[in-house]
């Protein structure tokens, strides 16, 4: 709901919905998500969500991926040992827990303002500047295979991929929605990209 507040806030139609003819019809699809790999996977193939996202895919619709939404667009968490959905190849890969930064040791899950280090332009993170900052919350990270499909990272402790994307599907890490003006900036790119 605070992903539908935050479109709705930028004027644009929208709808919370696991109905598979909803999001069929949709014109884009955003896939946000919070919790385990492996229960979230269970809930998403009971209810064919991972059909419905495949479709969206193979339909050219824009598909954006949200925090457990991006981790589970990959092929295996390293969570609950979990089989993904394989729409980018790679392992979502766990926080170290002795992870340093400037002599102090840093928590784990990772929750807090975090920076972007675009590494390859991509139309959704248009007018994101290197001092805005962004709010994560997650103990898991995304590594594709492939490091043209990174398209920023952050640091924390580790550089790890932050946003990543392949053709229609970009996703972020962190929480667009949550991150005040510039996570709207990312959200408007969003709805009015092409995919």
């Amino acid at each position: 709901t605070s992903v539908k507040r935050a479109v709705s806030h930028l004027g644009y139609a929208c709808e919370v919905t696991a109905d598979l003819s909803v999001i069929q019809n949709a014109d884009r699809v955003i896939f946000p998500g919070v919790g385990a790999a492996g229960s979230a996977m269970q809930s998403v193939k009971k209810r064919g969500l991972d059909r419905a996202l495949a479709n969206a895919l193979a339909a050219k619709k824009p598909v954006l991926g949200i925090c457990l939404g991006t981790q589970i667009i990959l092929s295996q968490s390293e969570e609950n040992n979990a089989q993904c959905l394989g729409f980018i190849k790679g392992v979502v890969r766990a926080f170290p827990h002795d992870m340093q930064q400037d002599g102090q040791v840093l928590k784990v899950p990772h929750m807090g303002w975090n920076n972007l280090d675009i590494v390859k332009p991509h139309p959704v993170l248009k007018g994101i500047l290197p001092e805005h900052r962004f709010y994560f919350v997650h103990s898991y990270y995304p590594a594709p295979d492939d490091p043209g499909e990174i398209l920023a990272t952050t640091t924390h402790g580790i550089t790890f991929p932050s946003v990543i994307g392949k053709n229609n599907l970009v996703a972020t890490q962190f929480h667009p929605e949550k991150s005040g003006p510039p996570g709207l900036t990312i959200l408007k790119n969003f709805c009015e990209w092409e995919g």
